[in-house]
């Protein structure tokens, strides 16, 4: 009898779209972060994806100091893959972009794949009573490009390559699936490519079944065997598009930095919370978890004790 196919969950805790106001379960605080990243793990995420936030606003907080304390008791808690972000907000630079991966060298950095335009203001609509002056000011900005250049990309690239650190490669629309086929021509990557294609945020491709089957028509047409796919839907799109990746033959992406939602109306209470139901669409589709461990095989990442945190 053949082996069920292993599904890799990544859960990305915080980020840097959703702010406090929206939900009193979203992780602002050191400690708020790293339980979350830990009860993520014990629910079945093999890898977690991390932002920091100001503990005093929650404003995104992208220094590498911001990070220590939580990344050393991820480690100690648990034996995660742990994926630090380069992408920051969309309203910070490059520099402010890299540091905390540079600093911290994970196995896996997180890439966005171009530059685009990055729209958080409906969800105004939704939140209308926002405390903080930093939260109407940013969700509210119609005018945020995330600026990622080919040569901000290259130097991401480099960079952190030369560290080992293996990339998430995050496309939000097809361009940038041609993007990363560049890259990889010039071989300044090489597989495996985790690519995580993204579902549903406003400047990048929507959330019909027919885009996640486009975006993995366009994969596989461009990379053949040499990438492995992931998805990443956002809000109400979370579990949906999960469901169709994993019998799809991808791996998925959940937590409260995509979305906040269990479902409709119904806040998450935490992140794992969406693990657990993201791992109730693949055991039943007859699949399993990759654990920790499997998915650095799956990945090909540096292994834990490599990183400098």
């Amino acid at each position: 009898m053949a082996k069920p196919r292993k599904v890799i969950i990544t859960c990305a805790v915080t980020g840097a779209i959703h702010t406090p106001s929206m939900s009193e379960y979203l992780p602002v605080t050191a400690s708020e972060i790293a339980d979350a990243a830990i009860g993520a793990a014990k629910a079945g995420a093999a890898v977690v994806h991390l932002h920091a936030r100001d503990p005093k606003d929650g404003r995104p907080d992208q220094t590498p100091e911001a990070f220590s304390p939580f990344l050393g008791i991820i480690k100690q808690a648990s034996d995660c893959v742990v994926n630090i972000t380069t992408g920051g907000a969309p309203t910070m630079t490059i520099e402010e972009r890299i540091r905390p991966a540079e600093t911290h060298q994970p196995e896996i950095a997180s890439l966005n794949m171009g530059s685009m335009n990055f729209g958080l203001f409906p969800m105004l609509k939704r939140f209308p009573n926002l405390k903080h002056a930093w939260e109407r000011d940013y969700v509210g900005n119609k005018n945020i490009i995330f600026n990622n250049s080919f040569g901000q990309i290259e130097h991401i690239l480099t960079t952190l390559g030369a560290l080992g650190t293996k990339f998430e490669f995050e496309c939000y629309d097809t361009a940038h699936l041609y993007n990363l086929k560049h890259f990889l021509d010039e071989g300044l990557v090489k597989g495996p490519l985790f690519i995580q294609t993204v579902f549903g945020l406003m400047g990048g491709i929507g959330a019909h079944p027919d885009d996640v089957t486009h975006m993995k028509r366009t994969a596989d047409r461009l990379f053949g065997d040499q990438y492995r796919w992931s998805v990443l839907g956002a809000g109400k799109n979370q579990l949906p598009i999960a469901a169709m990746a994993a019998a799809m033959g991808g791996h998925v992406r959940v937590g409260l930095e995509d979305s906040l939602w269990a479902g409709p109306g119904t806040l998450a209470e935490s992140n794992a919370v969406q693990v657990e139901k993201a791992r109730q669409i693949i055991e039943g589709l007859g699949l399993e978890l990759a654990s920790p461990d499997e998915a650095r095989e799956i990945l090909e990442t540096k292994g834990p004790d490599k990183v400098a945190f």
